[in-house]
């Protein structure tokens, strides 16, 4: 079987190498003309705008909330960035501050500016001091000059930094989508 294989395989080749080689030669002459148009259309992204990056860090002494926006056409980019101060922040710091340096009544008062301290220390039975007194002379301060009682200990109304930076940035957004 092996023996008549390699026959074949050798009648094969043998007629494969004697066959003859043909060979054509031929000539044309042609012309061609070709008219049309090209269009070219060149797809782009556009330019980016990039709004300007506030981080507040994670070391940082700052009491800053930053807010930042940008919006982009085929044709205008506008960014915008701003800080806020967040009042209750500098506040904290300023308390501590007092604090560290042996003012603890002058910590407590200022930690008394606001609103929802002034009525916790109230409630507890443990007033914010009024004119250097503490204890119940200074609970006996606050009640006899109630026109005082907020407006001279700063709790009057004051910008809301969450509120303002909610708003400025829904009233940039705002703007930029009428544009």
């Amino acid at each position: 079987m092996k023996r008549l294989f390699i026959m074949l395989v050798a009648v094969l080749a043998s007629s494969i190498a004697s066959a003859e080689t043909i060979t054509t030669e031929s000539t044309t002459d042609s012309n061609i003309t070709t008219n049309g148009n090209m269009t070219t259309t060149v797809k782009s992204p556009p330019p980016s705008a990039i709004s300007p990056q506030f981080s507040a860090g994670t070391n940082s002494d700052l009491c800053t909330i930053g807010v930042a926006g940008a919006v982009q056409t085929q044709i205008l980019g506008i960014s915008a960035g701003m800080t806020f101060t967040e009042e209750n922040c500098v506040r904290l710091k300023n308390a501590k501050t007092l604090y560290d340096m042996g003012m603890k009544v002058a910590a407590v008062s200022t930690m008394c500016q606001d609103e929802k301290v002034f009525d916790a220390m109230m409630m507890a039975g443990t007033p914010c001091p009024y004119d250097g007194k503490i204890g119940m002379e200074a609970k006996i301060g606050w009640e006899s000059h109630e026109e005082t009682l907020r407006v001279k200990h700063g709790a009057e109304e004051k910008t809301d930094a969450k509120k303002t930076a909610t708003f400025g940035g829904m009233g940039l957004l705002a703007f930029l989508l009428l544009l």
